[in-house]
Parts: structure tokens; C-alpha cells; sequence
């Protein structure tokens, strides 16, 4: 399969290019910045793998970036098997409703709900042309109606509109064979999870990887899942 993967870099998004990479796919490694001394890690897979891991210079919230990201994946393939909006921020997230800062929520919301939505428009025609192909939006529980709790409202907020954009798109998107999911992949150990998270970023990444590998996996009427690709509320 043909992966693009969005903030491949570190954390998440580099456990996903990883075990995708281990799996036999090739990987479109997004990343805001090619610097080399950013990309360390990635440069380990890429000399590991080859020509199986390209990297892609995306700013998921600059329109104009998205679309050049575009145009470099489409220079080296005629389709996609799978997108994954990997790319996030968290700001905030100890901030009361009195001193929560509306710049930082606009940009986050930029980020973290505008973001995917970008992306997903500018690369729906490789997604088209691809096998069983499906879009993952990582999400988080904080996105929750149902679940919802005091401050947060940065990241909690861009959540919730990242998992609206799920739905949404999936229902227009269906005709054309496209599934798309939100992932709630838990509280990992990552810069963003910290040092005292449950888990490693490689097991939900092994979780996603089977999602965009099996048609039939999650079922296709659900919006937002766990990593092992159970329901959540939404």
C-alpha cells in the first residue's frame, strides 16, 4: 500500500511510518520542516528502507503548502492507499474558561480540525484512485461530546470539529469507496503523552496499520474508535 502520513516525524507519526514501513508499505513521511537535524529518526528508516520512504515538506495548516506537498507525492505516485492526519498541537490545556486564549485556540483549531480537512481535499484525487482507500483522522477522547470535561478548550474543541469532519466525510465520501475514521489511539508516550503515559506510540500504530489493511475493519458506520478499532462514544 501507498501511505501518506502526516507529522511522521516524531512520536505517533514516526511509529506509524516505522511499523508501516515493516509491514511492506511504502510511506509518503510528512513533516513541517525537512531540516536535517529534525529528521534524524527518519533518516534512520529511510536509510534502513530505501526508496520505500519518501519525506514530504508539509505545513498542514498553510493551504498553499498542502498543495505543494501534493504535487511532490504526485510526482512519485498516481495514488494513495491511505492518508493519515497525524499532525497536531496542544496548547492550553490547563487553562480555565476565564483565561483560555482565543489565539490559541484558533490556532489550534487551524492545526488540529483545518489541518485534515486541507489535506484531505487537496490529495482526494490520489485517495481515488487508490486500493481500499481510507483516511484516518487521529482524534483523542478529549474531543468527546458525551465524555466532555472542565478546560481543555483548545485542544478539546479542534477535536471535536476534527471528529464532525470524520462524519461528514464519510458520508460524502462513501460513494466513492473512500472510509474514513476517527482514531482515539490513547495516552502514549510521546512529547505531546509525556514520560508517565501508558503505552508505547508503536502498539496503536500497529492498530492503525490493520485498519487501512482490512476493508471490512473497523465496521464502516463508525465515526470515532479505539486503536483496536472499538466503538467510542462520540
Amino acid at each position: 500500500m501507498k501511505i501518506f502520513i502526516t507529522g511522521a516525524n516524531r512520536g505517533l507519526g514516526l511509529a506509524l511510518a516505522k511499523t508501516a514501513l515493516e509491514r511492506g508499505h511504502e510511506v509518503f513521511a510528512g513533516a513541517r520542516s525537512l531540516d536535517p537535524e529534525k529528521l534524524s529518526q527518519l533518516k534512520d528508516l529511510q536509510n534502513r528502507f530505501g526508496a520505500k520512504l519518501i519525506p514530504v515538506e508539509i505545513d498542514v495548516s498553510d493551504e498553499s503548502a498542502v498543495i505543494r506537498a501534493f504535487q511532490q507525492v504526485k510526482r512519485h505516485t498516481e495514488r494513495l492507499d491511505a492518508v493519515i492526519n497525524n499532525a497536531g498541537i496542544l496548547m492550553g490545556r490547563e487553562r480555565s474558561i476565564a483565561d483560555t486564549d482565543l489565539d490559541e485556540c484558533m490556532d489550534t483549531m487551524n492545526v488540529n480540525a483545518f489541518g485534515p480537512l486541507r489535506v484531505i481535499k487537496h490529495f482526494l484525487p490520489l485517495l481515488k484512485k487508490g486500493d481500499n482507500p481510507t483516511v484516518i483522522n487521529v482524534s483523542s477522547d478529549a474531543g468527546s461530546i458525551s465524555s466532555a470535561y472542565g478546560g481543555d478548550y483548545a485542544y478539546g474543541l479542534s477535536k471535536a470539529a476534527l471528529n464532525m469532519l470524520t462524519a461528514k466525510a464519510k458520508k460524502e465520501l462513501k460513494a466513492s469507496g473512500i472510509r474514513v475514521f476517527s482514531v482515539h489511539p490513547g495516552w502514549m508516550r510521546t512529547d505531546m503523552g509525556g514520560p508517565s503515559a501508558e503505552i508505547e506510540p508503536e502498539i496503536p500504530a500497529a492498530g492503525i496499520c490493520k485498519m487501512i489493511e482490512f476493508s471490512d475493519f473497523p465496521e464502516q458506520d463508525l465515526i470515532l474508535v479505539d486503536y483496536e478499532g472499538k466503538p467510542m462514544d462520540i
